[in-house]
């Protein structure tokens, strides 16, 4: 377990940083402060992220992940594809608990720091995504940090029939929709960017694609 004062530095800032309407508020909070907390320790011998500062990653790893919840409102089943240390799943999981979440990552040493996640509503399943969904129940798809849309859609042709893929997008985010349009067209699919924001500290913005 990591020490209280760590968990407490993680606290403080994530106090500071979430929206006052975010669903379980405080919820949220207490258990991505253990989660950030935790990651910080295993990060010294396995090298999950290098986002481990309380207030960086208050706003990075939990703040980046949530502020696009409403969008998750109408699904019940979510894939979080390439979890890595639990970004977006577990904070979304935290502001969902109704709502069923998988965490696919097939890298085996953050797999296995996600095995301990201990949350009712999360799965954690060390596969790649286009094995694991081929038979999992999951209406919605998240992609964080991962790959470009036009790889992922290519990737998760066999996969997508019948299921919404959501994609957190920083930089130039219209070049690469534009890079996708051939494939999204022969999926008869439509991106759109369903919303836009800026995290504090100048950490850079956010589109939010819809497909």
């Amino acid at each position: 377990m990591p020490p209280p004062d760590e968990v407490n530095a993680y606290r403080t800032e994530l106090d500071r940083v979430l929206p006052a309407d975010l669903p379980h508020r405080e919820h949220v909070a207490e258990e991505s402060a253990q989660h950030l907390a935790r990651m910080a320790q295993v990060n010294q011998h396995l090298n999950l992220t290098r986002i481990v500062e309380p207030r960086e990653a208050a706003v990075k790893h939990v703040l980046d992940c949530v502020l696009p919840w409403r969008l998750l409102e109408p699904y019940g089943a979510i894939a979080d594809i390439g979890s890595g240390a639990g970004f977006p799943g577990v904070p979304l999981a935290l502001v969902f608990p109704e709502k069923r979440f998988m965490l696919i990552e097939s890298v085996g040493k953050k797999a296995r720091f996600l095995s301990d996640v201990n949350l009712p509503n999360v799965t954690v399943h060390a596969v790649r995504a286009e094995e694991f969904l081929r038979t999992a129940q999951a209406d919605l798809l998240l992609v964080r940090a991962v790959a470009s849309c036009d790889k992922l859609l290519k990737l998760l042709r066999p996969v997508l029939k019948g299921r919404a893929l959501l994609l957190y997008k920083s930089g130039d985010v219209e070049r690469e929709l534009l890079e996708a349009a051939a494939e999204a067209q022969r999926q008869r699919r439509t991106p759109r960017v369903v919303m836009r924001y800026e995290l504090p500290d100048a950490a850079g913005a956010r589109s939010m694609v819809l497909l």
